[in-house]
């Protein structure tokens, strides 16, 4: 097992996940849940993200390109959905884990494309392109990621009783205005992609 392309993987996937800074996404957008329940959508969220990355890691160029999307089209397409959350976010909407269509917040958006998101569904690419077959150190370096965010969403469930009701709308409001921010970011770099090549 190459040992450097695991670090590469870890450290990659880790940051993109960005599980810290998802906390506060996962407290809203399972507002009103027990701590069990919250845990149990993080834990699917978890293994739903771990499963996109592995799919993607081996086969994910082949499927793009049998499909014929791009990595810009990735990134536009979960900018939109992102934006389509911060706005309920910002409206005050996102009151139960399941919306009206009975979409599951743990598939979409926590694990697609908050936890695996188009630039780490990239990375793991490019580290499969360079990894040598049979590709353990990406393997491990994606499930050793996963783990330690899902330990920090875990933890992070905490802290929803430290900020009260109160605080708790104020961090829905905050947080939906960055999501939007982050939403426009990943959107546009993929408009960039797409008519400035």
């Amino acid at each position: 097992m190459d040992t450097s392309v695991l670090i590469q993987t870890f450290i990659a996937v880790f940051v993109l996940a960005d599980a810290i800074g998802n906390i506060p996404i996962v407290l809203v957008l399972t507002k009103g849940m027990t701590p069990e329940e919250r845990n149990k959508v993080i834990d699917k969220a978890i293994i739903v993200a771990i499963t996109v990355l592995l799919l993607f890691a081996f086969t994910g160029q082949l499927i793009l390109n049998y499909l014929e999307i791009s990595m810009a089209s990735l990134r536009v397409a979960g900018g939109l959905l992102l934006l389509l959350i911060a706005l309920q976010m910002l409206r005050g909407e996102i009151d139960t884990p399941i919306t009206e269509e009975g979409r599951d917040v743990a598939i979409t958006p926590l694990a697609l494309p908050l936890l695996a998101g188009p630039g780490t569904l990239t990375t793991v690419m490019l580290l499969m392109s360079k990894s040598p077959s049979p590709h353990i150190g990406v393997i491990v370096g994606i499930v050793a990621a996963m783990f330690m965010s899902w330990l920090i969403l875990r933890l992070g469930t905490y802290i929803e009783k430290w900020i009260g009701a109160e605080g708790e709308v104020i961090v829905t409001q905050l947080f939906g205005f960055l999501l939007a921010a982050l939403a426009i970011e990943i959107g546009s770099t993929g408009i960039r992609e797409l008519f400035l090549k």
